[in-house]
């Protein structure tokens, strides 16, 4: 059976490859990268096929149809619902059909094919002072054809209402093959315009033989997206089966094309945040604000939010937004809302430049990643993600909905579109033991019954999918849920479109994405404090929202993840298309090697380990980390690449290298260099940095030696890090650094000799191992060497560090190695959590020991980046004030730079690390004014700009050193 079983799948793969223009896969690594949406739920296809057009999916469609085999389109994979997974072959219009075919201004509407991301779309139409009404979380990768299939919605939907009223024409196929072009109206018959006879005639029938009930089944909400929209075919609503067909969850026909209706968007914008004193109050408030004109009513409660430094007091918000045709308009109109709604307020404040609303905004579009964890860490899902109800009943349904969480022992987290009654939560629901499997089921019953009540709709936004469809009884009966099936046999008698969802729908507790993974913890490393040590814990954080897979920055974005994606495109190489990957890895149904799977290596290869995802990620996924834990198990007892020899063991080298650095300088950019790279696997068209003739270390004890150093009370005392970089390959940060921190009166001292000799006599240097931070090592996944090497660092620093002593670390690669690798590949050392607590960046050393202390003035503007590292891990904020203070003016770009240490080196990385550099940095500096100081605290950022842009960084503790000595009129040191 199973030879028979694998026959089937070749011929159904060569068939398809023969009939296709675009991609077909039925590797392991694309099955499994589309297992899984952003639900519960995981279906494991068959094969993947990328379509060009529409003769593509034509010809995909006959040949499944031949074989018996279901197809499922998918956009990008937010679904929530579990509508994007299926067990035959998936669409995948992520690729190729992406066009914006046309745009007409003056009519207000634009073709798209499905594949065009919503952000797309709108900054299309934003010079012509237009934008598409609905905008999802996921603006930023979501698709318009999962868009419609969904009829997903938005915070802006009190003004433009849902994807379905935005949607003027649709191009679909069925499974069948029947071309259908839906819109409005009807034939001289009365039938609906733009269907083939068959499908003509059956609509029309079951219309007009069901008038009554779909007059009376339907309840009036805004926010109804559940069933069949069947009432959009009555002939008071036109007959509009573009309408009817949106929603329908891909169950009908695949969308090959789509006339959309835009809007014109204020010119300006101004967002009044009220505060309340609980949700309830805000929830009671949402629809008195409606008759204001608002362009959102959202809200958020306190236990989502966590941090709410910048809101206005309270213990729940409303994010109210007003438009103008100028900020002031906008602003007034904001100022009016809020006295209007002062009785009921805690406080308020109204931002109106666009930057701070960005900044606001964030958070709430963040909170469908952030809400699946709850305050003390544990894990919450989705499932009940977004019912809805009328709005002006919204306050006594989250009371009573609060209540029936408390019964079931459940707990979570209400947020969303207060003013269209639309609830998203994820509820910490038990979906790995079958005690909490049934509690789920129970409580999906349970709540079923209080939305009805309500008079809500079991999805006000994603769509009934596999989670909700088994509960449209409860809301529709069974009478017009017989009308679905109906129409659903119509348009599609085989069977073949999405099976499973919507109607005749698989049980709600089935297909649970957890339910093939281990049910213990497998034996790991890293301690993965957040995650109880569970690696498989650890690779669920991350639920498909796929922030991850944004191709443009945001605009003032600062954020980092996921550079590969944007340089590549491909799901695989994002952050959750790896972590699919590791999912997969752990059940071992499809990817089946384990830690030995190659197809996880593949992924996982071009990961820079920017960490950029640690803190981007709503959820904090921890790519980085992920990926040195595979590799560590994956070379376990086998040879590894030679770059991991050669770059992973990079502090060893560079120490034996020091004594003969002048020599290797010279060979290094002779004919021999070349083959050194090959034999290194370090790429050959980069060229090798050069060594410093003297380490920072050498230079240090040799001033010592030759100075007199006064005593210093403790608490000026600091440990400078000699990085390897700082000391090997660039010292003169570390020469800059020490005079920097000496002018703000701080005693920088190297570990680890400190000050117990007498005054005025400089202490003897001891014979030691130099100390590391374990990067290299982590970063290629020799963790057994990183151990090692970080327990004699903490042997070393422990006693240094122990009264409070701060840590100074000038590369932010290895202060994030000291500050989150260390404690937690030495999770059983507790000595390793005072030392990275200890770690300071140059900044923010200055900042706190010497905060009196002023620097020097510049005046001039800086280009350049933050170091992801330093983004992801320590922040930047100690660096932003000290540029202020110093007249260094402007933003640094986010990003990475592509170089990632030893990723840009790795042979088969080059192009890939130049595409990451092209992405913000290089057209950043390229932009920027002739006087603008190139800013790179980091040596990789500076390598990556000195090699492909010609002008070098520096580091700001560099900047700033040659200014003290400008000032003093001296020489460098």
């Amino acid at each position: 059976m199973a030879d028979r079983t694998e026959n089937e799948k070749r011929e159904l793969e060569k068939e398809l490859a023969a009939a296709v223009r675009g991609e077909v896969s039925f590797t392991t690594a694309d099955r499994a990268l589309m297992t899984m949406d952003a639900s519960n739920y995981r279906r494991v296809p068959r094969g993947v096929v990328a379509p060009r057009d529409a003769e593509d999916v034509a010809a995909a469609l006959r040949v499944c149809r031949d074989h018996g085999v279901p197809v499922v389109a998918r956009g990008a994979g937010t679904s929530i619902a579990g509508q994007a997974t299926g067990v035959g072959v998936v669409l995948d219009f992520t690729r190729h059909m992406r066009r914006i075919v046309s745009l007409d201004a003056d009519a207000r509407t634009a073709v798209v094919q499905p594949g065009v991301i919503l952000d797309d779309l709108r900054a299309a139409a934003a010079p012509h002072g237009l934008t598409f009404g609905p905008d999802p979380s996921t603006h930023s990768r979501c698709t318009l054809g999962g868009m419609i299939g969904n009829n997903s919605c938005g915070s802006h939907s009190v003004a433009w209402g849902t994807t379905a009223d935005s949607v003027h024409e649709l191009e679909l196929l069925t499974y069948g093959g029947e071309r259908v072009r839906a819109g409005r109206g009807t034939d001289a018959d009365g039938a609906p315009t733009g269907l083939p006879p068959r499908l003509r005639d059956g609509v029309k029938s079951l219309v007009d033989g069901e008038l009554a009930l779909l007059r009376t089944g339907y309840p009036e909400l805004p926010r109804r997206i559940s069933g069949y929209a069947l009432d959009a075919l009555l002939p008071e609503a036109d007959t509009d089966l573009a309408r009817a067909l949106t929603g329908s969850e891909g169950t009908l026909g695949v969308l090959t094309e789509a006339t959309v209706r835009l809007v014109r968007t204020p010119a300006a914008r101004a967002l009044a945040v009220l505060g309340y004193p609980d949700e309830s109050a805000a929830a009671e408030a949402a629809h008195t604000l409606l008759p204001h004109g608002p362009l959102t009513v959202e809200g958020m409660a306190a236990d989502l939010v966590g941090n709410a430094d910048g809101l206005p007091k309270g213990g729940a918000w409303l994010f109210v937004e007003t438009g103008g045709a100028s900020r002031a308009e906008a602003t007034a109109a904001a100022e009016a809302l809020c006295r209007a709604a002062a009785d009921g307020l805690t406080d308020h404040a109204v931002v109106s430049d666009p930057a701070g609303q960005r900044a606001l905004w964030r958070v709430r579009e963040d909170a469908s990643g952030t809400a699946t964890r709850m305050p003390d860490g544990s894990e919450a899902w989705p499932g009940w993600e977004d019912c809805a109800v009328p709005p002006a009943r919204l306050g006594p349904y989250l009371r009573e909905f609060r209540a029936l969480l408390a019964q079931h022992g459940l707990r979570g987290t209400p947020y969303g579109h207060f003013g269209d009654g639309c609830i998203h939560v994820r509820i910490d629901f038990d979906l790995l033991t079958a005690p909490g499997i049934r509690t789920f089921r129970e409580f999906s019953y349970d709540l079923g019954d209080l939305v009805v009540a309500h008079g809500g709709s079991l999805s006000g936004e994603h769509g009934d999918g596999q989670a909700r469809a088994e509960l449209l009884p409860k809301m529709y009966g069974p009478e017009l849920v017989g009308l679905f099936n109906r129409f659903k046999d119509l348009w599609d008698p085989a069977a073949g479109l999405n099976p499973g969802m919507l109607v005749r729908p698989d049980r709600l507790d089935d297909n649970l994405r957890f339910e093939v993974l281990p049910k213990r913890p497998v034996p790991v490393e890293f301690g993965y404090p957040h995650d109880d040590g569970d690696f498989s814990a650890a690779v669920r954080r991350c639920v498909g929202v796929a922030k991850c897979r944004q191709l443009t920055a945001n605009a003032g974005s600062s954020d980092v993840m996921c550079p590969s994606f944007r340089a590549t495109g491909e799901e695989a190489h994002s952050t959750r298309g790896r972590a699919r990957l590791l999912h997969e890895m752990l059940a071992g149904e499809v990817v089946t090697d384990g830690w030995r799977s190659e197809e996880v290596r593949d992924a996982l290869d071009l990961c820079l380990s920017c960490k950029g995802c640690r803190s981007d990620c709503p959820v904090g996924v921890d790519m980085a980390t992920y990926k040195a834990e595979f590799l560590h198990h994956h070379y376990e007892g086998r040879l590894r690449p030679a770059a991991h020899y050669a770059m992973g063991r990079l502090p060893q080298w560079l120490r034996a290298a020091a004594p003969a650095a002048p020599l290797l300088n010279v060979l290094a950019r002779s004919p021999l260099a070349a083959v050194g790279k090959r034999l290194a696997g370090i790429a050959a068209e980069r060229p090798i940095p050069r060594l410093a003739t003297e380490p920072f270390t050498r230079w240090w004890w040799r001033r010592r030696k030759a100075a007199d150093v006064p005593a210093a009370e403790a608490a000026r005392t600091v440990v400078l890090w000699a990085d390897t970089f700082t000391n090997f390959l660039s010292p003169e940060v570390g020469r800059a650094a020490v005079e920097v921190l000496e002018a703000a009166g701080l005693r920088p001292l190297l570990p680890p000799t400190l000050p117990n000799h007498p005054a005025g006599r400089a202490p003897r240097p001891r014979r030691h191992r130099p100390l590391c931070c374990g990067l290299t090592y982590v970063s290629t996944g020799q963790l057994d060497q990183a151990r090692a090497v970080m327990r004699r660092t903490v042997e070393a620093l422990d006693p240094l560090l122990r009264d409070g002593r701060p840590l100074v670390v000038l590369e932010p690669s290895c202060a994030a190695a000291l500050r989150t690798d260390l404690p937690e590949l030495l999770s059983d050392d507790p000595r390793a959590a005072g030392i990275a607590a200890s770690v300071r960046t140059f900044a923010q050393a200055l900042e706190e020991l010497a905060p009196d202390w002023e620097p020097p003035r510049l005046d001039r503007p800086v280009v350049g980046q933050t170091h992801c590292h330093q983004h992801a891990v320590l922040g930047d904020a100690a660096e932003r004030r000290l540029r202020e203070r110093a007249g260094l003016t402007g933003e640094l770009s986010g990003g990475c730079c592509g170089l990632a240490g030893n990723f840009g080196f790795e042979s088969g990385h080059y192009d890939v690390s130049v595409a990451c550099a092209e992405d913000r940095l290089l057209p950043a500096v390229r932009e920027s004014a002739a006087d603008a100081e190139v800013l790179a605290d980091g040596f990789s950022c500076r390598t990556q700009l000195d090699q492909l842009a010609g002008r070098p960084g520096r580091h700001l503790a560099e900047v700033l050193a040659q200014a003290l000595r400008e000032e003093s009129g001296t020489a460098s040191g």
